[in-house]
């Protein structure tokens, strides 16, 4: 018996591409969303989705990838938007990739 198809699966690529593009145009334009609060909320940020495009096939290295993402150099937008986390943000974040762990286990 074969597993039954995620629907998700059968959204066509120029669909997905699409909304993909536009989330990281709304995060892009978020800067007030900090990484370690989506994070602590959802489990991945701005630095998980550049990951993502390497490990499904983006030829750039780490730094390009993230570059990419965060529409300019990491470093530059962690002088310019990245604030200091806080405990709160920091437990939240280990609560919720823990979570991550459970749900892919």
């Amino acid at each position: 018996m074969s597993e039954p198809q995620d629907p998700l699966d059968m959204l066509p690529d120029e669909v997905a591409a699409e909304a993909f593009r536009r989330l990281v145009r709304h995060l892009r334009m978020r800067h007030d969303a900090q990484n370690i609060e989506l994070m602590g909320l959802s489990g991945f940020c701005r630095n998980c989705l550049a990951d993502w495009i390497r490990d499904a096939g983006y030829d750039g290295d780490k730094a390009m990838a993230r570059e990419l993402i965060h529409g300019m150099p990491m470093d530059a937008w962690k002088a310019n938007y990245q604030t200091e986390a806080t405990q709160e943000q920091l437990d939240a974040m280990a609560a919720s990739l823990e979570k991550n762990k459970a749900m892919a286990g």
